[in-house]
């Protein structure tokens, strides 16, 4: 079972991710998707992860809002607006400051916002804090097919 998604298309974002996550010992389980039609496309089980229960779905998603193919604005509004995945915590990690993007993303559902680049140090302390939180203490309602 996938505990987190991390969606990602800059490389060097995605490693500070990776690095920090290995530093909250939260690196197992974790799933990649390098744009928002991937990302949709193994949520939904679709495409090449029809053959996935969407019952084992990530516990979080990490995700940026500037992607190919389909923006990280448009995941949280077909996430959110679909009962089997609506529940699922969405943390949106962007380089995007703009006011529009933030009431956006909060208007559409998301858990938490935050902007990149951040100091290494407090990103995995974050990171660990969100972990222990969604991972471990909270309880999410089972998805349906």
């Amino acid at each position: 079972m996938v505990e987190i998604l991390i969606v990602e298309d800059d490389p060097l974002d995605l490693e500070l991710v990776l690095r920090a996550l290995r530093k909250a010992n939260l690196s197992s389980r974790i799933q990649i998707a390098r744009d928002g039609l991937e990302a949709l496309q193994f949520i939904l089980c679709q495409g090449p992860h029809c053959e996935r229960i969407i019952e084992d779905g990530p516990k979080i998603i990490l995700l940026d809002l500037k992607l190919p193919k389909v923006d990280g604005l448009e995941v949280i509004k077909r996430l959110k607006s679909d009962p089997r995945t609506q529940s699922i915590p969405v943390v949106i990690f962007t380089s995007s400051k703009e006011q529009n993007d933030v009431i956006r993303s909060y208007d559409l559902g998301v858990n938490s916002y935050i902007v990149k680049p951040v100091n290494f140090e407090r990103f995995c302390d974050a990171l660990q804090q969100m972990g222990t939180y969604w991972l471990q203490f909270n309880y999410l309602p089972r998805l349906e097919r």
